[in-house]
């Protein structure tokens, strides 16, 4: 099945979580993906929360596969900034192999950050984001196939 951003912000968190568990790591991505930040999944806001997210703050992650490394791309001009490191590793959510954004080495501003993704169709993937161990958000991201 193909997912877009508007499909999971409509699921709830259980929702997402049983998506997450159901599916593979897959290959660690190379290029350009838009991001979308999936906060009060399920709800009346969460499109409109993700839409001025993605405006004013977030915009999406570039992935050098071959060097295991990703710049996010933040403000509304798109600024590729806040590095992490990328491979495979257990999730924290189930154990189960999953694409690790490592920021603990690479990045003052979000060291305590760890985001973990699975491919969930080609060039779609869902994500989580911690902070230490504790659970903040999910968010996805579309890579141009």
């Amino acid at each position: 099945m193909n997912y877009d951003p508007k499909q999971l912000l409509a699921m709830s968190q259980a929702q997402l979580d049983d998506l997450f568990r159901a599916n593979s790591a897959g290959d660690i991505p190379n290029g350009p993906a838009d991001g979308t930040a999936i906060i009060a999944p399920g709800t009346r806001y969460s499109t409109l929360i993700a839409q001025v997210i993605n405006h004013f703050g977030w915009q999406g992650k570039v992935f050098d596969a071959a060097g295991g490394f990703l710049k996010n791309r933040i403000t509304a001009f798109g600024v590729e900034a806040i590095i992490a490191k990328v491979y495979k590793g257990p999730s924290w959510l189930d154990g189960k192999e999953c694409i690790v954004l490592d920021y603990s080495q690479t990045s003052l501003v979000a060291e305590r950050i760890r985001d973990e993704i699975r491919l969930l169709s080609p060039g779609f993937y869902l994500g989580k984001v911690y902070w230490g161990k504790d659970r903040l958000i999910d968010f996805c991201l579309q890579f141009q196939q």
